[in-house]
């Protein structure tokens, strides 16, 4: 906006030279007087946001949702909106080292490092044998990691990614078991840090996003069971019990994801840009072309991201406990560390868009 607009709006249409006399001196003192303000403010650079730390814990093996997750991370740090730290994977499975670092370097980081547990669920996957695939004698996906074999245990790595990161800049996504997250809590001193687990939590992490629990009744079940608790129900009440009061955690329950599907129209014609496209056949691979897959996974990265802008309201603080059957209960009072995801018809039109362009957007500078 020019200066003369400028005033024009603050004055309406009475400028300097309009009016004779008295007024408009005083007019073209004040305009004087107000240009070198107003033009301070119209060109006072923007301040760019920070781009938004993140380790990704995943049970990348089971569900196609942490793929679609895990490009959905890749997608936002192109925009700038994050960067990837690491990824660890909570499930056992020889392929998931290899697959995750296909899609890292289908994505263009291929140097993330990656850390993998071997104290949790075994699993069988439909989707991890892509990176085992060739064409004319080459993988289809390329990938340095052969086997997890080679890979650090994942408790390892998420202690010297702390370590190295900023005081209370990290967001941990926690998107499967608790394992990783758990055994992270009860490690101890070692060369990558004299702190405790939970004094290393309380010092680098600023918040966790979970995808876990049911925070209201499904299909009229008051008492739902949900996957990511009971296939780890020991690591999951560790995680509750032990986290630090001072380091919020933001649940995602069942029925965020269960409200916001991707649509099979996009994974049909969103990701023709790449002859293959690791996203696109892992999806095929485990739901088919007629299936619109809830977005469990996927909610727990938009609102560690992007938690500003309103696409979920958060309830009450209170505490999350995890009864012996792997039942989550959310108890609102006298803690402040837990709160849960709501999301109402509005916000879950926003949120399926978001979704919708955020996995399928290529990867950049990539054909």
């Amino acid at each position: 906006m020019s200066v003369t607009r400028l005033l024009r709006h603050v004055f309406g249409n009475v400028l300097p030279g309009s009016i004779p006399g008295r007024l408009s001196f005083r007019l073209l003192l004040l305009s004087t007087l107000l240009i070198p303000i107003f033009s301070g403010i119209i060109n006072r650079p923007v301040q760019a946001t920070e781009p938004v730390q993140v380790i990704f814990d995943t049970d990348i093996t089971g569900d196609v949702d942490d793929v679609l997750a895990l490009a959905m991370l890749h997608t936002l740090a192109d925009r700038g909106e994050c960067d990837l730290l690491a990824v660890t994977v909570s499930k056992i499975n020889p392929l998931t080292g290899p697959f995750v670092d296909a899609v890292n370097t289908f994505y263009g980081r291929p140097d993330i490092p990656i850390g993998v547990t071997n104290n949790a669920q075994r699993r069988e996957s439909k989707y991890l044998r892509l990176v085992l695939e060739k064409e004319q004698g080459r993988f289809r996906y390329p990938h340095d990691v052969c086997s997890n074999a080679r890979l650090p245990d994942a408790v390892s790595l998420l202690r010297k990614t702390l370590a190295c990161s900023d005081d209370r800049s990290v967001v941990l996504v926690q998107v499967g078991l608790a394992a990783n997250l758990a055994d992270l809590l009860d490690s101890k001193a070692d060369r990558f840090s004299p702190l405790s687990g939970v004094d290393l939590v309380r010092r680098k992490v600023r918040m966790v996003s979970v995808m876990a629990g049911s925070f209201k009744p499904i299909n009229g079940n008051n008492h739902y069971l949900e996957a990511n608790v009971i296939n780890g129900i020991d690591a999951m009440q560790r995680l509750a019990k032990s986290w630090p009061e001072q380091v919020p955690i933001i649940w995602s329950g069942f029925e965020i994801g269960i409200a916001v599907r991707y649509p099979r129209k996009s994974i049909a014609n969103d990701f023709l840009y790449r002859r293959h496209h690791i996203v696109r056949e892992a999806y095929l691979l485990h739901s088919g072309p007629n299936h619109d897959r809830p977005c469990w996974d996927l909610t727990s990265v938009l609102y560690a991201v992007r938690p500003d802008r309103g696409y979920f309201t958060l309830s009450e603080t209170g505490l999350v406990q995890v009864e012996d059957d792997g039942y989550l209960f959310f108890e609102a009072g006298n803690s402040k560390r837990d709160r849960f995801l709501r999301m109402d018809a509005k916000q879950t039109v926003r949120v399926r868009e978001a979704l919708q362009y955020l996995v399928s957007q290529p990867p950049s500078g990539k054909k």
